[in-house]
C-alpha cells in the first residue's frame, strides 16, 4: 500500500503526496549523474589545445545532469523554480553576460561565459532541482566523503613513499591523483569530505545505524592528515573557519567538546607521530612573511592581487572581460612577479606553469566583470549562505531530523566563500564548486525542513 508524506518541490507550497511502495534507486536514478560529477574529477585526463585543460569526465557528467534535469521538467511539466530561487540562482548570469558583451573581443570571452554559466548557474540549478529530499542530499554528500577518503589515502601514501609533488626540494606534497599541475585539487576534495563527515558526526540522523556516528568521527579526524600534508594554506584557513562556524551553530557544550577532541587528535597525529610537523609549521608561518623574507608564492599572489586591482580601476563597472586577466596581467603587474611557478613530482617532469589568474575569486571577478559582476555573484552567494544559516537555526530549534544536512550545507558554503579568498576556478575540481553551491542552495531555498523526511 502506498504511503503519504508531506513534500515540498522547490518553489512550491507544501502538500501531501503519495509515495509509491517501490522506492530505492528506481526512484533516485536522477542522482546518478550528480554522483558521477562528484566522483569523476579524480580521473586523470589530457590537456586541450594550447596547454589548457580539456573537458573532463566530470564536466561531461555535469552536462548529463543538466540534461536529465531539463528532461524531467519537460516530462513532469513542473514549474522549475520559485521566484526567489530563480532570482538567486540566475543572478550571477547578469554579470557574466555584461562582461562578455563589453569585452574588447566578445568572441574570446565566450568560452569563459560557457564555463561560468556551467559552474555557477547550470550545475547548482541542476543539483537544486534533482534533489527531492534529505536522503538524496545525504547520498551526494556521502559521495564527497568517499572521494575525500580515496584521495586522502593516495595523498598520505605519496608523502610516506616520497612520490608526491615537489615541495622544498622533496617530493612529499600530497596531491592525490590530481598531480602537481592541480596542486589544490586533493586539498579541496579532502576538505569537502572532512566537513561533510564532521557534520554527520555532530548531528547524526535519528534513524541512522549505530555505526554511522563513530565512523563519521573517525573519517573526519583521519582526513586531517592528508589535509595537513597538502601544505595548502588557504585550504587550512577555509576549513578551520567553516568548522568553527558549524561548531558555533551546534551549541556551546558540543562545540567545546568537539574542539577538545579535535585539538587532541591534531596533537597526536601531527605532534606525537611527527607527521610533517616541521614542514607544516614553516608553511603556516609563511602566510605572514610578506615583507620579511617572503615565500615566493606569497609574493606572487600579492603581486597578482595588485594587478587585478589595477584592471578594475581601469574598467570599474564591467571589468576587462571574461578570460581577460592573462592578457592584461603584464600591463598591471609589478616587476617582482615571477613568470610562473615550478611544478614537478607525482609522476610529472619539471614544468613551468604560467600564472594566469590572481588566485582570489573575488578579485578575478572584480577585474574581469567589474562591480556589476562582483555585486551579482557575491549577492547570490550571500543570499544562499544567509538562507542556509537561517534554515539551520530554525530546523535546530524545532528539533528537525535533517539538521545534519543543514550543517553540511553551511559548512560547505562557508568553506567555499572563505577559500575563494585564496583561490579561483580552474582544474578538474572546478565543477565541484557548482555541486557545493547547489547543495547549499537546496537547503537554503527549498525549505527542506518542511519535507517531512529524515
Amino acid at each position: 500500500m502506498a504511503t503519504t508524506l508531506t513534500a515540498l518541490a522547490p518553489g512550491a507550497p507544501a502538500r501531501t503526496v503519495a509515495r509509491p511502495p517501490s522506492g530505492g534507486w528506481r526512484s533516485r536514478w536522477p542522482l546518478l549523474p550528480l554522483i558521477a560529477t562528484v566522483l569523476l574529477p579524480a580521473l586523470p585526463y589530457g590537456m586541450g589545445e594550447g596547454g589548457g585543460p580539456a573537458v573532463g569526465p566530470a564536466d561531461v557528467a555535469s552536462g548529463v545532469a543538466v540534461l536529465v534535469c531539463v528532461g524531467r521538467l519537460l516530462y513532469l511539466r513542473r514549474r522549475p523554480l520559485g521566484a526567489v530561487a530563480a532570482l538567486v540562482l540566475a543572478l550571477p548570469a547578469v554579470g557574466f553576460a555584461v562582461a562578455t558583451v563589453t569585452a574588447a573581443d566578445p568572441a574570446d570571452a565566450l568560452p569563459g561565459l560557457v564555463r561560468y554559466l556551467q559552474v555557477f548557474v547550470l550545475v547548482p540549478a541542476a543539483v537544486y532541482l534533482l534533489l527531492r529530499d534529505v536522503h538524496g542530499f545525504r547520498i551526494v554528500a556521502g559521495a564527497l566523503v568517499v572521494l575525500a577518503a580515496v584521495q586522502g589515502v593516495v595523498g598520505v601514501h605519496q608523502y610516506v613513499t616520497g612520490t608526491g609533488a615537489s615541495y622544498m626540494g622533496e617530493e612529499v606534497r600530497a596531491v592525490g591523483t590530481f598531480g602537481p599541475s592541480d596542486i589544490m585539487g586533493m586539498a579541496t576534495v579532502v576538505a569537502y569530505g572532512l566537513l561533510a563527515a564532521a557534520a554527520s558526526a555532530l548531528r547524526t540522523p535519528r534513524n541512522a545505524p549505530a555505526w554511522l556516528r563513530p565512523c563519521a568521527s573517525v573519517v573526519a579526524v583521519a582526513l586531517i592528515v592528508p589535509l595537513a600534508l597538502s601544505f595548502s594554506r588557504g585550504v587550512w584557513i577555509a576549513t578551520a573557519a567553516a568548522f568553527l562556524v558549524v561548531l558555533a551553530l551546534t551549541g556551546r557544550r558540543q562545540a567545546l567538546t568537539s574542539l577538545a577532541v579535535l585539538g587532541a587528535s591534531a596533537v597526536v597525529l601531527v605532534g606525537g607521530f611527527g607527521i610533517g610537523s616541521e614542514m607544516i609549521a614553516e608553511r603556516a608561518a609563511s602566510v605572514t612573511q610578506v615583507t620579511r623574507a617572503p615565500d615566493r608564492s606569497v609574493s606572487d599572489r600579492y603581486a597578482m592581487w595588485s594587478a587585478a586591482g589595477g584592471m578594475w580601476r581601469e574598467q570599474p563597472l564591467t571589468g576587462v572581460g571574461l578570460k581577460g586577466f592573462p592578457a592584461h596581467r603584464d600591463a598591471h603587474a609589478s616587476i617582482g612577479l615571477s613568470s610562473g611557478s615550478d611544478t614537478a613530482g607525482a609522476g610529472q617532469a619539471f614544468r613551468r606553469q604560467a600564472l594566469l589568474s590572481p588566485h582570489n575569486m573575488y578579485l578575478l571577478v572584480l577585474s574581469e566583470q567589474g562591480l556589476i559582476g562582483l555585486t551579482a555573484i557575491v549577492g547570490s552567494w550571500a543570499a544562499i549562505l544567509l538562507g542556509a544559516v537561517r534554515r539551520l537555526v530554525r530546523a535546530r530549534s524545532r528539533g528537525h531530523a535533517a539538521v545534519d544536512c543543514g550543517l553540511v550545507a553551511v559548512a560547505l558554503m562557508t568553506w567555499q566563500s572563505v577559500n575563494f579568498l585564496y583561490s579561483d576556478i580552474g582544474g578538474p575540481t572546478t565543477v565541484l564548486s557548482g555541486v557545493v553551491l547547489g547543495l547549499a542552495a537546496w537547503w537554503a531555498l527549498a525549505e527542506p525542513e518542511k519535507a517531512g523526511t529524515a
